[in-house]
């Protein structure tokens, strides 16, 4: 599953979300990249005092609650499944026939259900008399039900019959409905599914756990005028003999496959087309009169399963895969096996109105969703514990298959900026968490669907592949989709094989960075002896309150790369760091030449060099002698030391104006993003303007160059680098940029020169920042006139930009309206939150105001969590992270839990930068600019 989880993002990159999946996705924005499901959850009110290193008591997390796991007495060989749904009613009917495995005599079965009613149950085992279950005991809390007989089941097999019927529910989990508009203006509806993690028991009664495989023979009775869609391929479509305006559509057998993985969807769809290279039937399905929107996705689609399947070494195992835009979805994406569901933002691309990161997004979500079909689908976790192995390997593979379809993106530096420096930022937090955490009641599922799991997750694989190499790698890959086919897997699993093909240390090496949270800070320092430069290296734990000083720091395994200015982008020496401290010696380096360690930035840990070290490194920024990655990590690392007090902010302003040469968008993205963090932070200041003075002298001399319209021969990164400038510019207040902005707005509202989607996200943004109640009220129509969601979501992710009091209640109270679809209210009110210190104060207040209905709508999901995030993140006062933790003490929010603690340490942390640097930061911006004496 892509979830919108908020990696950080330039501006524009603004379709992934506001300020920073599923599968499956806010950056300065901070953005998507991208799940999900959940339940309404029982609230927890045992808890335990979490201490900070700082000794700060930052709030408290909640105990694990006691849970077991299915009885294995009975399991499913095969699924049964006809479902009824009624699309006016918003109820459905079922029955299940499932062929089922008793292993010991017992007079009870124990399944899966949540708000569903069962009417009859029976048990009939092969060859003998049919049984009627004579009770239904519902676990509400569990989401369990135990089926009881009035005679024990005797081992061998049987079949399981049970009807039943259930509520199509507006919470975009298990099987729901989505809301949209048809041709004629009228409201409709259809049926869709998101079963992921523990969502399939709302659909029917099920072994609703990722290791209990089954296949499945499913059966939909349909409007006939509607589009009826499953795993498999229709098998046969008859008219439905009780009512002349049904019809009774058949799938085929699925493979043995989990519960989380099934789908079904019934509505009104186009689609287009094509076939894959190695004869796979794909086909992707839009809203209806949108097909055309569809051609991007297929084209990438089509492309990416030979890839994966020439990569892997294995065939893709189903006769078609469809991809679906669905209306209301609360993830980016979901890799039902067969049948990808997406938001409409991440699947459907029109030519002349898509801007080149909404094309990017799409590629990227296309290629984690298809990497499930292998890894996840095919090859399953074991339980909820190594969620990590599919969704960290997926948030790295759709990297390589964007690499391989579209060369032109160079989409690896931008994985550093958008998943890297995201999961730093994160895993630095004394509330971060191990990737793989022990997972027990589905309650505890969703707060693992986070960057730690996704961006941390890929990082440390991209780390390994580049340790194993790649041939290696694949042959591991192989071994462990071949061994584990139709089988569930656990992370030591992956381990082994990919050990076995490299004969390296893997397991060792891995489990220091799985099994405990946090990463190490590599401390260099250099010595020059003759033509040999040594090197003392030692490793400590990196906190973001600073390093960790304790008796019992913990130590990784950490694979180090070193390279000189001799040849930037060679390794010239590769160690296993496997203790706390060791002097390298490099031969044959000059005295002048630089030494970089971690060329690439691929190893996840931060850096802190000697003085003498980062002053050699400074002209390889200048004159781009060092590559743009490394560039962007040396910057990246400075801004992360700052914040954690182990060197002066002002020291990171001196580098980043060192970068005003700097050519590359995904530089000058992460450059973007860390000067929105310090605005942010520098808005509880009285020298707020100072800070936007230096960004318009840092941005003005790239925007000149860049100018305002695409020239001949220029590319897809060009046109991201003029949106993130314009955008920077514009919002800092670059008086000929606002000019310009507020020129090209009235001739595009007044139809004489439509904007370029490129432009869009900047040009909104500066207009609304310095705009009226004119300007959001011109900018409310557009939203309403607006046929395609992408254009919707652009403008309501720039709304919070309005400066005014009373306009800024405005946006907020729009948040909620019918307008805005469930899923995007969170960004809405996001951007609010992320634009100003007026704008924090007021959507923290709405979210207080209106939490019944806002926790209401999203059930404890992970859309809560990320509307928690983007509210309170940005404040920087002791105080606030006492009232956001007593609020929650008050309305507690389960699935929150941990990013509750993870704000409240945020803005502790906050408020300690402000008073350590802010005084230092202000003389600096002064002198810069005082005339010489």
């Amino acid at each position: 599953m892509l979830l919108l989880l908020g990696r950080r993002v330039p501006l524009s990159f603004v379709h992934r979300l506001t300020t920073c999946c599923p599968s499956s996705l806010s950056r300065p924005v901070l953005v998507s990249s991208v799940l999900i499901k959940l339940r309404a959850i029982t609230r927890i009110t045992h808890s335990t005092v979490f201490v900070s290193a700082a000794g700060q008591n930052t709030g408290t997390m909640p105990e694990r609650r006691p849970f077991v796991r299915l009885p294995t007495d009975v399991y499913p060989v095969n699924y049964g499944l006809c479902l009824k749904p009624d699309l006016i009613d918003f109820t459905f009917e079922g029955k299940l026939e499932a062929l089922v495995e008793v292993t010991q005599a017992t007079n009870q079965i124990v399944m899966n259900c949540a708000d569903i009613d069962i009417i009859t149950a029976s048990f009939a085992p092969q060859g003998g008399e049919e049984i009627n279950a004579t009770g239904f005991n519902y676990q509400n809390e569990d989401e369990k039900v135990t089926l009881s007989f009035p005679s024990a089941l005797q081992k061998g097999s049987g079949t399981l019959k049970i009807d039943f019927v259930g509520e199509l529910n507006d919470k975009m989990k298990g099987f729901y409905r989505s809301k949209y508009t048809a041709s004629a203006g009228e409201i409709r509806y259809a049926a869709v599914t998101q079963f992921e993690a523990t969502d399939a028991r709302r659909a029917f009664p099920c072994w609703d756990e990722p290791a209990i495989k089954a296949t499945f023979d499913i059966a939909l009775i349909v409007p006939k005028d509607r589009v009826a869609l499953s795993n498999m391929n229709v098998i046969d479509r008859k008219p439905y003999p009780d009512d002349e305006n049904l019809v009774e559509v058949k799938f085929a057998t699925t493979p043995i496959m989990s519960t989380y993985l099934v789908a079904f969807v019934i509505g009104e769809y186009d689609y287009v087309e094509s076939q894959s290279s190695d004869g796979v039937t794909v086909r992707v399905y839009t809203p209806v009169g949108k097909a055309e929107q569809g051609k991007f996705a297929l084209e990438v689609a089509t492309k990416t399963l030979p890839f994966y399947k020439d990569y892997f070494n294995v065939p893709y195992p189903l006769p078609k895969i469809d991809l679906i835009a669905i209306a209301d979805f609360a993830a980016g994406a979901m890799e039902n096996w067969g049948l990808v569901t997406y938001r409409e933002t991440a699947l459907l691309i029109d030519p002349k109105n898509s801007c080149s990161s909404s094309r990017q997004w799409v590629a990227l979500v296309v290629g984690h969703e298809l990497a499930h079909q292998w890894f996840g689908n095919l090859v399953t976790m074991e339980w909820w514990t190594h969620l990590w192995l599919n969704e960290g390997f997926a948030s790295w593979i759709e990297y390589l298959c964007v690499d391989h379809c579209f060369p032109e993106y160079d989409i690896w530096t931008q994985f550093v900026s958008a998943d890297y420096t995201r999961a730093l930022d994160l895993d630095a937090l004394d509330s971060s968490h191990p990737i793989e955490v022990n997972v027990g009641h589905p309650s505890e599922v969703d707060e693992i669907f986070d960057a730690i799991s996704y961006s941390k997750g890929a990082s440390v694989i991209r780390m390994l592949h580049n340790y194993i190499g790649d041939e290696d790698f694949r042959k591991g890959m192989n071994a462990y989709l071949l061994k584990f086919q139709h089988k569930n897997a656990s992370t030591e699993d992956l381990w082994d094989c990919l050990e076995q093909a490299s004969g390296k240390p893997i397991a060792a090496v891995m489990g220091s960075w799985t099994k405990q949270m946090g990463f190490p800070i590599i401390v260099v320092d250099q010595e020059q002896q003759g033509d040999d430069r040594i090197l003392k290296i030692s490793q400590k734990k990196f906190c973001a309150s600073g390093p960790h000083n304790g008796e019992d720091c913990p130590s990784w395994m950490v694979p180090i790369s070193i390279c000189t200015s001799e040849d930037p982008k060679c390794t010239k020496l590769k160690v296993l760091l496997d203790r706390p401290e060791t002097t390298i010696t490099l031969s044959g380096v000059n005295p002048d030449q630089w030494v970089k360690i971690n060329p690439g930035t691929v190893g996840f840990y931060r850096i802190q060099y000697s003085s003498s070290m980062l002053e050699s490194l400074l002209p390889g920024v200048r004159d781009l002698s060092l590559q743009p990655v490394d560039r962007l990590g040396l910057q990246n690392d400075l801004f992360s030391l700052s914040r954690a007090g182990m060197i002066s902010t002002v020291e990171v302003l001196k580098l980043m104006e060192a970068f005003v040469n700097e050519p590359n968008y995904t530089v000058w993205s992460d450059l973007s993003c860390n000067l929105g963090v310090l605005s942010s932070l520098l808005s509880h200041t009285d020298f707020h303007e100072e800070i936007q003075e230096f960004i318009r002298d840092l941005f003005t001399p790239i925007g000149l160059e860049l100018g305002w319209d695409s020239k001949p021969g220029e590319g897809h990164l060009d046109a991201l680098l003029r949106g993130l400038v314009l955008g920077k510019l514009g919002k800092a207040g670059h008086k000929p940029t606002l000019e310009e902005a507020r020129r090209r707005f009235r001739d595009h509202v007044d139809g004489k020169q439509v904007l370029p989607a490129d432009l869009r996200s900047p040009v909104y943004l500066t207009v609304l920042k310095h705009g009226d109640s004119a300007t959001l009220d011109t900018m409310l129509k557009l939203h309403k006139q607006a046929d395609m969601q992408e254009e919707k979501n652009r403008i309501e992710r720039v709304l919070g930009a309005i400066s005014a009091p009373d306009l800024i209640q405005k946006v907020l109270n729009f948040a909620l309206s019918e307008e805005v679809r469930p899923q995007d209210t969170v960004s809405v009110i996001g951007g609010v939150a992320g634009s100003s210190k007026q704008g924090r104060k007021a959507a923290w207040k709405f979210v207080k105001d209106n939490w019944e209905e806002l926790y209401n709508r999203y059930q404890g999901g992970f859309l809560i969590s990320r509307l928690i995030k983007l509210t309170v993140d940005g404040f920087a006062i002791d105080k606030m992270a006492a009232e956001v933790k007593s609020f929650f003490e008050s309305h507690p929010a389960p699935a929150a839990e941990r990013t509750v603690q993870q704000c409240c340490e945020n803005i502790l942390l906050n408020a300690a930068w402000l008073k350590r640097d802010a005084d230092d930061i202000h003389q600096y911006l002064l002198q810069r600019k005082a005339p010489p004496v």
